[in-house]
């Protein structure tokens, strides 16, 4: 879950404060709260200043959580240069996390884009399309306000963020016009819907008619508000996101590990994109909730591929990416030690689950995880344990992908927290659990979402708004 409200924050809307449609009056900067479900979580200072002729747009972020009991800051960076024109000229981002930093540069070249991404003590180097991005993208609300835009108007942007190696674009909508007092003074706040394409996340924002974000709600759980300085920066470690952020049952589920089955009634801001069904699993429309039915896989029914896999339509999940280096040198070579001479895939992924369970240790940490640093560090919770599996298996041959959405955690709290697993391709799909050892993951993983960070982003809605009841078996009567 730390990785998708760490996607969150990078796709709040590029907002600056601005008096008029001169580029001059567009400088300053605000500072904001940052709230997670309501609780104070950090602060963010948001600024657009001239720099060596160059017109840069500066976005700070600090977050004080709580994970578990344990205190976690992260420090967020992001400065975008842009030319008088308008032209972007280049991106550089630092992400600090309790593991180090991590450190992207974008630079303009042409009609190309260098960009270079230090993570773990690797730098990797790619070239990709100019962004469409333009200092228009930064402070498009500032500058739609000022030209009075009426209720049903829509704006399209786009902008470029280097952790994803990807352009986002999105479109807002003028969705009213509000009299509000703003500072003492009567003012006119335009309310925003903004889209982002592809990802399903909607942003509620009111801006002021003199260019002035006042609040930007990220899909109803993150919210970001225009605050003094030293109110803004007034965050302690209150908000911890493991619980708060958890479907709590009333009454325990028996044997949650050993269970064959399981049907439970969900009520969510659940979508299409949220509906997976498969061997495992089935989640339905049940009126104004959702049905979610699962059942034990049997492996002994399975018949496993052998190494390699060269079925076309699963061979790019063998490919490594910036966050699963599955061709470094480490990594591959720890993988074949682990798996030895071995090409019958399910019991690959049998013995790649059962060392990550032994041999990383448990704790939570808000870091932005790598397969690598966790190869380094051995420890780390399910996004730690999930992607470094990944990685290995990916590393051996073995077509693998993240997985997300909830699994059912016994204890003082019981209930379904946010959780992080593993597909792999062994003739078929199968899920994955190397936090609990489970080489078939039980039924009471719930998926949401599959895929990279950026796939994983569906989730953000969702994050600390489920209700979870446990419904009657199929042949059992309605309490």
């Amino acid at each position: 879950m730390k990785k998708v409200l760490l996607m969150a924050v990078f796709l709040f809307p590029r907002v600056l404060a601005a008096q008029s449609l001169e580029i001059d009056d567009y400088l300053g900067e605000s500072w904001y709260g940052l709230y997670l479900n309501g609780e104070k979580a950090g602060y963010s200072l948001n600024a657009l200043r001239r720099e060596e002729g160059a017109l840069v747009a500066v976005e700070d972020s600090r977050f004080r959580i709580t994970m578990a009991g344990v205190k976690q800051d992260m420090h967020i960076y992001s400065r975008r240069a842009y030319a008088a024109d308008g032209a972007l000229i280049s991106i550089d981002s630092e992400i600090t996390d309790p593991a180090g930093v991590s450190e992207f540069h974008a630079k303009v070249q042409g009609e190309l884009l260098t960009l270079e991404s230090m993570i773990s003590g690797t730098t990797s180097t790619v070239s990709l399309p100019k962004p469409k991005e333009t200092l228009a993208d930064a402070i498009k609300y500032a500058r739609w306000v000022k030209e009075a835009p009426k209720v049903g108007d829509s704006l399209s942007f786009s902008v470029f963020e280097p952790m994803y190696q990807r352009e986002i674009s999105g479109t807002s909508y003028i969705l009213a016009k509000e009299q509000k007092v703003f500072e003492g003074v009567e003012t006119r706040v335009y309310k925003i819907k903004t889209v982002l394409d592809l990802m399903g996340v909607e942003t509620i924002s009111h801006v002021a008619e003199d260019g002035t974000t006042l609040e930007d709600v990220v899909a109803g759980i993150i919210t970001m508000r225009l605050e003094p300085e030293e109110i803004a920066k007034d965050v302690d470690y209150n908000n911890d996101v493991i619980v708060s952020n958890a479907a709590l049952v009333d009454e325990p589920i028996k044997d949650p590990r050993k269970r064959e089955s399981l049907r439970l009634v969900l009520k969510a801001p659940l979508t299409a994109d949220h509906l997976f069904n498969d061997e495992r699993q089935s989640v339905t429309v049940q009126g104004e909730s959702f049905l979610f039915e699962s059942h034990q896989i049997d492996v002994k029914k399975l018949t496993p591929v052998k190494l390699p896999v060269e079925d076309p339509e699963v061979v790019h999940w063998l490919l490594p990416t910036p966050f699963i280096q599955s061709d470094n040198p480490k990594l591959v070579e720890k993988a074949h030690e682990i798996i030895g001479e071995e090409k019958d895939s399910l019991k690959i992924s049998n013995k790649l689950c059962d060392w990550v369970y032994k041999n990383t240790r448990s704790t939570f940490s808000a870091r932005l995880t790598n397969a690598l640093e966790v190869l380094d560090s051995m420890e780390g919770d399910c996004t730690e344990h999930s992607i470094l599996f990944i990685g290995l298996a990916r590393a051996a041959g073995l077509p693998a992908r993240e997985v997300a959405g909830l699994v059912y955690v016994e204890g003082v709290q019981p209930g379904f927290y946010f959780h992080q697993w593993a597909k792999v391709w062994v003739g078929t799909w199968i899920d994955v659990d190397p936090t609990f050892n489970q080489p078939v993951a039980d039924v009471t993983h719930i998926k949401l979402a599959e895929g990279d960070l950026f796939q994983q982003a569906r989730l953000i809605p969702v994050i600390g708004r489920m209700e979870i009841k446990v419904a009657p078996a199929k042949d059992q009567p309605k309490s």
